[in-house]
């Protein structure tokens, strides 16, 4: 295996063993497992607030679809789960390098998401029920964590440019067809979905660059409004959100 395969490699296995542990303990107490659900429900209705546009756009709304359902959604996707540490073994001899990179980079924003998601459960406390942009604005800011709130919008670029990459490798698509089978024979079909889902979802852009910028942009000026003490973003559409921030 090369050194860069390893290195890719052990990325996955950290971060997987780092979902998996959080997950868990989340999973563990009822009303902490309650609220991360409401949590991921709420920042998904934002996501698809502030990125409506994205989600209508000719070009872009298949891969805007992707990263609301596959890359953050409310549900655990369902290749990150207990089981993922037993198949690492046979994924790394399976899968080509690029969307190795494709997956490290994925669980690695899951487990930062994870994280963040946990410390603003309890920092909401009750009202986790019942989120609204001020109640969300507060519990945002007594979490902190700044940099990690900027590690997370630059895992969501290294997602976005990981599926890039992917869609320039020669023959990727045709090899992630061809995988299938294999695929499920190995236990991996749900990662081999999940990559030949985000394949498909850039390929049809082109260039994702535009695509990718808009969401960093965005998610990078409600980041410092939130710390500044204006939870208004959180409430506008795609159209008025931009007006704001131009």
């Amino acid at each position: 295996m090369s050194e860069e395969r390893e290195a890719i490699v052990q990325r996955i296995t950290e971060s997987a063993a780092r979902v998996f542990d959080l997950r868990r303990s989340a999973q563990a107490d009822p009303k902490a497992a309650a609220g991360r659900q409401a949590l991921r429900a709420w920042q998904v209705q934002r996501l698809a607030r502030t990125h409506a546009d994205l989600l209508e756009h000719p070009k872009f709304a298949q891969a805007a679809t992707f990263f609301l359902t596959d890359v953050y959604g409310a549900n655990d996707s369902s290749f990150r789960d207990e089981e993922l540490h037993r198949v690492i073994p046979t994924m790394t001899k399976l899968m080509p390098a690029a969307g190795l990179e494709t997956v490290a980079d994925a669980i690695g924003l899951d487990a930062l998401s994870e994280e963040l998601d946990a410390a603003m459960v309890k920092a909401l406390g009750r009202n986790v029920r019942a989120i609204d942009a001020v109640a969300y604005g507060e519990a945002y800011r007594k979490v902190g964590r700044r940099e990690d709130r900027e590690r997370q919008i630059e895992l969501v670029r290294g997602v976005g440019h990981s599926l890039d990459r992917l869609t320039r490798q020669p023959f990727v698509g045709t090899t992630l067809s061809l995988m299938r089978k294999p695929a499920k024979l190995a236990g991996l079909s749900n990662l081999q979905s999940f990559l030949e889902r985000g394949y498909h979802a850039f390929h049809a852009i082109g260039d994702a660059e535009e695509f990718i910028r808009c969401i960093l942009d965005r998610e990078e000026a409600l980041l410092g409004a939130l710390f500044a003490g204006d939870d208004s973003l959180l409430d506008l559409d795609a159209h008025e959100f931009a007006r704001r921030t131009a």
